[in-house]
């Protein structure tokens, strides 16, 4: 993992060294990495609508024969190989991105050491942005002697949601089981509870992430047009 987390380190580097701005290097990064996992992301999501489409017809397979579930199973099948549908090409992709995004945590968490490669080099940069001041702090607000999540972790919750949000909108109201539910409404608090203590970079990573899948998915999900 580290190699990975040096890897994208590097990639950061050459890019800031390009703008010369810690903040603008992060959202070209973010851009630029997106892009590269962008076959990963279409196959994955083009397999969820895929399921998506044929879920009526399971349901109905598994009302009808519920007393009877290796024909309900053998029916299935029958419908994915019929629509030409591998169940777990869902799976595959995000198993492969899974280290490249624990990399990705790692780098920009720990910019000084997979980034910049020492503590003075990382220093010496200037790392403020926008309204921050120093994007190795969290971006939080003091209210009341607490510090409380501020802009950037609240537009990481926000767009946190809405990418979920989409994932979940071909379901009908009420069908969405527990794990739905909490990754549609409790990640997002989890994410802005997080952005408290993760550095601003960091969080200015996730909502750049967030943003660009969105966008990704507008395009993936739409109807096709006959």
């Amino acid at each position: 993992m580290a190699a990975i987390s040096g890897a994208l380190g590097s990639l950061l580097k050459l890019v800031f060294d390009t703008v010369n701005s810690y903040g603008l290097a992060i959202i070209i990064f973010t851009v630029l990495v997106k892009l590269a996992l962008y076959p990963l992301t279409r196959a994955q999501t083009k397999s969820m609508k895929e399921m998506q489409q044929v879920q009526p017809k399971i349901k109905q397979i598994q009302e009808k024969y519920k007393d009877n579930q290796q024909v309900a199973q053998q029916k299935v099948m029958e419908i994915y190989k019929e629509h030409k549908i591998n169940p777990a090409a869902g799976c595959l992709p995000l198993v492969i991105q899974f280290p490249i995004l624990i990399g990705l945590f790692n780098a920009l968490k720990d910019p000084a050491k997979y980034v910049f490669k020492s503590e003075e080099a990382y220093n010496a940069i200037n790392t403020s942005f926008a309204w921050l001041s120093n994007l190795s702090d969290p971006d939080v607000i003091m209210v009341g002697g607490l510090d409380l999540p501020w802009i950037l972790p609240i537009l990481a919750a926000i767009t946190t949601y809405l990418a979920s949000a989409m994932m979940n909108a071909k379901q009908s109201a009420g069908k969405k089981d527990t794990t739905q539910l909490m990754m549609l409404y409790f990640f997002p608090l989890m994410i802005l509870w997080w952005g408290r203590s993760f550095p601003a970079g960091l969080t200015l990573y996730w909502v750049v992430s967030n943003v660009f899948q969105i966008a990704q998915q507008y395009f993936i999900m739409k109807p096709d047009k006959n």
